[in-house]
Protein backbone atom coordinates (compact mmCIF):
# COMPACT_ATOMS: atom_id res chain seq x y z
CA UNK A 1 0.00 0.00 0.00
CA UNK A 2 1.25 2.98 -1.00
CA UNK A 3 1.84 5.87 1.85
CA UNK A 4 -0.56 9.02 1.30
CA UNK A 5 0.02 12.41 1.89
CA UNK A 6 -2.99 14.74 1.76
CA UNK A 7 -2.65 18.56 0.34
CA UNK A 8 -3.54 20.89 3.73
CA UNK A 9 -2.41 23.79 5.08
CA UNK A 10 0.03 23.90 8.04
CA UNK A 11 -0.32 25.40 11.22
CA UNK A 12 2.84 27.07 10.74
CA UNK A 13 1.80 29.71 8.03
CA UNK A 14 1.43 32.94 8.65
CA UNK A 15 -1.13 35.00 7.26
CA UNK A 16 -1.71 38.72 6.56
CA UNK A 17 -5.46 40.10 7.72
CA UNK A 18 -7.80 39.02 5.07
CA UNK A 19 -6.00 36.24 2.75
CA UNK A 20 -8.03 34.42 1.27
CA UNK A 21 -7.48 30.94 -0.09
CA UNK A 22 -9.30 28.67 -2.52
CA UNK A 23 -8.39 24.50 -1.31
CA UNK A 24 -7.38 22.09 -2.63
CA UNK A 25 -3.60 23.88 -1.79
CA UNK A 26 -0.65 22.88 -0.04
CA UNK A 27 1.03 25.54 1.82
CA UNK A 28 3.69 24.90 4.73
CA UNK A 29 6.48 27.04 6.49
CA UNK A 30 5.64 30.36 4.64
CA UNK A 31 4.53 33.71 5.02
CA UNK A 32 1.52 35.58 2.83
CA UNK A 33 0.86 39.26 3.36
CA UNK A 34 -2.22 40.55 4.34
CA UNK A 35 -4.70 41.37 1.32
CA UNK A 36 -2.91 38.58 -1.09
CA UNK A 37 -5.46 35.67 -2.74
CA UNK A 38 -3.81 31.53 -3.47
CA UNK A 39 -6.05 29.83 -6.14
CA UNK A 40 -6.89 26.32 -5.46
CA UNK A 41 -4.20 23.69 -6.90
CA UNK A 42 -1.28 26.04 -5.67
CA UNK A 43 1.71 24.48 -3.26
CA UNK A 44 3.89 27.18 -1.49
CA UNK A 45 7.29 25.99 0.13
CA UNK A 46 8.32 26.81 3.74
CA UNK A 47 11.03 29.69 3.76
CA UNK A 48 9.03 31.81 1.19
CA UNK A 49 7.60 35.43 1.70
CA UNK A 50 4.78 36.85 -0.24
CA UNK A 51 4.08 40.58 -0.05
CA UNK A 52 0.73 42.27 0.43
CA UNK A 53 -2.43 42.39 -2.05
CA UNK A 54 -0.48 40.11 -4.15
CA UNK A 55 -2.58 37.40 -6.58
CA UNK A 56 -1.13 33.79 -7.08
CA UNK A 57 -3.35 32.07 -9.71
CA UNK A 58 -3.84 28.35 -10.24
CA UNK A 59 -1.35 25.60 -10.36
CA UNK A 60 1.36 27.38 -9.70
CA UNK A 61 4.80 26.18 -7.41
CA UNK A 62 6.49 28.65 -5.34
CA UNK A 63 9.52 26.56 -4.22
CA UNK A 64 11.99 27.18 -0.86
CA UNK A 65 13.56 30.51 -0.87
CA UNK A 66 11.64 32.87 -3.10
CA UNK A 67 10.40 36.37 -1.81
CA UNK A 68 7.60 38.45 -3.79
CA UNK A 69 7.10 42.01 -3.10
CA UNK A 70 3.74 43.72 -2.47
CA UNK A 71 1.05 44.14 -5.24
CA UNK A 72 2.46 41.41 -7.32
CA UNK A 73 0.13 39.02 -9.88
CA UNK A 74 1.64 35.44 -10.45
CA UNK A 75 -0.85 33.78 -13.18
CA UNK A 76 -1.54 30.22 -13.88
CA UNK A 77 0.67 27.58 -13.74
CA UNK A 78 3.87 30.08 -12.77
CA UNK A 79 7.00 27.95 -11.29
CA UNK A 80 9.59 29.17 -9.51
CA UNK A 81 12.98 27.16 -9.58
CA UNK A 82 15.60 27.13 -6.91
CA UNK A 83 17.91 24.04 -8.02
CA UNK A 84 19.96 24.72 -10.98
CA UNK A 85 21.29 20.93 -11.35
CA UNK A 86 24.36 23.13 -10.72
CA UNK A 87 26.18 19.24 -10.00
CA UNK A 88 25.19 18.10 -13.33
CA UNK A 89 21.71 16.98 -11.66
CA UNK A 90 19.01 17.13 -8.86
CA UNK A 91 20.38 18.58 -5.55
CA UNK A 92 19.02 15.70 -3.90
CA UNK A 93 18.10 17.47 -1.24
CA UNK A 94 21.73 19.67 -0.32
CA UNK A 95 20.29 23.01 -0.15
CA UNK A 96 23.94 24.44 -0.13
CA UNK A 97 22.92 24.29 -3.97
CA UNK A 98 19.74 25.93 -4.00
CA UNK A 99 19.79 29.42 -4.91
CA UNK A 100 16.90 31.90 -4.17
CA UNK A 101 14.70 34.44 -6.12
CA UNK A 102 13.16 37.93 -5.02
CA UNK A 103 10.49 39.15 -7.27
CA UNK A 104 10.03 43.53 -6.20
CA UNK A 105 7.02 44.91 -6.13
CA UNK A 106 3.91 45.54 -9.03
CA UNK A 107 5.47 42.82 -10.76
CA UNK A 108 3.22 40.81 -12.54
CA UNK A 109 4.27 37.22 -14.42
CA UNK A 110 2.21 35.78 -17.14
CA UNK A 111 0.88 31.98 -17.13
CA UNK A 112 3.00 29.13 -17.34
CA UNK A 113 6.02 31.56 -17.18
CA UNK A 114 8.83 29.61 -15.52
CA UNK A 115 11.34 31.65 -13.36
CA UNK A 116 14.79 30.46 -12.25
CA UNK A 117 16.84 31.89 -9.11
CA UNK A 118 16.67 35.25 -10.57
CA UNK A 119 16.12 39.13 -8.79
CA UNK A 120 13.12 41.01 -10.84
CA UNK A 121 13.24 44.78 -9.91
CA UNK A 122 9.57 46.37 -9.35
CA UNK A 123 7.23 47.25 -12.06
CA UNK A 124 8.14 44.49 -14.38
CA UNK A 125 5.67 42.93 -16.45
CA UNK A 126 6.86 38.69 -17.90
CA UNK A 127 4.98 37.79 -20.45
CA UNK A 128 3.26 34.36 -20.53
CA UNK A 129 5.28 31.28 -20.96
CA UNK A 130 8.44 33.28 -20.85
CA UNK A 131 11.53 31.54 -18.92
CA UNK A 132 13.19 34.21 -16.90
CA UNK A 133 17.16 33.00 -16.44
CA UNK A 134 18.35 36.02 -15.69
CA UNK A 135 18.17 39.24 -13.57
CA UNK A 136 16.04 41.52 -14.60
CA UNK A 137 16.90 45.13 -13.19
CA UNK A 138 15.15 47.77 -15.08
CA UNK A 139 11.26 48.01 -15.31
CA UNK A 140 9.46 47.03 -18.42
CA UNK A 141 7.81 44.20 -20.37
CA UNK A 142 10.35 41.31 -20.65
CA UNK A 143 8.98 37.55 -22.84
CA UNK A 144 10.08 35.05 -24.47
CA UNK A 145 13.03 32.03 -24.07
CA UNK A 146 15.04 33.62 -22.45
CA UNK A 147 13.30 36.41 -21.41
CA UNK A 148 13.93 39.53 -22.70
CA UNK A 149 13.00 42.94 -22.86
CA UNK A 150 10.34 43.86 -25.17
CA UNK A 151 9.35 47.21 -24.44
CA UNK A 152 9.87 49.96 -21.48
CA UNK A 153 7.10 51.40 -19.54
CA UNK A 154 6.88 54.32 -21.18
CA UNK A 155 5.85 52.19 -24.66
CA UNK A 156 9.28 52.82 -26.09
Amino acid sequence: MPTIFESRIKEDVVFGENVKVVQPVNLYGCTIGEGSFVGPFVEIQKDVTIGRNCKVQSHTFICELVTIGDGCFIGHGVMFINDLFSGGGPAAGDKTKWKSTSIGNKVSIGSNATILPVSICDNVVIGAGSVVTKDIMKPGIYAGNPARLMRNPDGK
